[in-house]
């Protein structure tokens, strides 16, 4: 009898094993990731790269370094087209420059519909402007009293649940609106400029991943 318990326990034991793997590579299977640290490719797809932006070695692993001048990679591809709520993370480093850079850029063809990534730059601080506009719906979310100091790496996170957009830095909510759209169509991304190669970013960027559900904190990429 004891024998038989033993044995059930560790089948059961080994039945939950499983369910927690497979729910883990579900959990993994719905982001796409974008690491930056070649200048040809970006979550597989081909980049067209403008000026000479540069991968450089950081403390948080390879990344992609812009001048905030002429620097900018273009992919054909929107990683969010279809998406009725979603997480948008990216690990970054702004290091000043203009007053506003519009430093990744998600666009559906066609249309003015659109998700960025912003900052707003203050002498030798930051503050995050993520923006969503779809149809007659758009939001920009901005906190200019969360200022940070540049030249230092954060982890940057714009989550819609279907009813709330919200943006984080580090984990730290810095803003919320209800609000509705639609989800996008396929289009085009640009990374270190706006869409129309304006508003360049000065900084460096390691890594992205784009999430078809609204992640908790929790559950965000981690910095280091």
């Amino acid at each position: 009898m004891a024998a038989t318990n033993t044995r059930s326990r560790f089948f059961m034991s080994s039945l939950l094993a499983i369910a927690a793997a497979i729910l883990a590579i579900g959990a993994a299977d719905d982001g796409e990731i974008w690491t930056f640290d070649r200048l040809d490719r970006l979550g597989g797809h081909a980049t067209t790269v403008r000026g000479h932006p540069r991968v450089v070695e950081t403390p948080v692993g390879t990344a992609i370094e812009f001048d905030g001048v002429g620097d900018a990679l273009l992919v054909d591809a929107h990683p969010l087209a279809g998406a009725e709520t979603f997480t948008w993370e990216a690990i970054f480093r702004p290091d000043g420059g203009a007053a506003a850079q519009r430093w990744f850029h998600l666009q559906e063809s066609g249309s003015d519909n659109r998700m960025l990534f912003e900052i707003r730059v203050v002498e030798d601080q930051w503050y995050l402007d993520s923006f969503v506009h779809s149809g007659e719906s758009d939001k920009a979310l901005m906190n200019r009293e969360r200022l940070h100091p540049a030249g230092v790496w954060y982890h940057v996170a714009a989550v819609y649940d279907g009813r709330e957009f919200r943006n984080y830095v580090d984990g730290v909510q810095e803003g919320a609106a209800d609000i509705r759209f639609a989800p996008q169509r396929p289009g085009r991304s640009s990374i270190g400029v706006r869409i129309t190669l304006v508003d360049y970013f000065k900084g460096a960027i390691h890594r992205a991943r784009f999430t078809r559900r609204a992640l908790r904190p929790s559950e965000f990429l981690r910095l280091r």
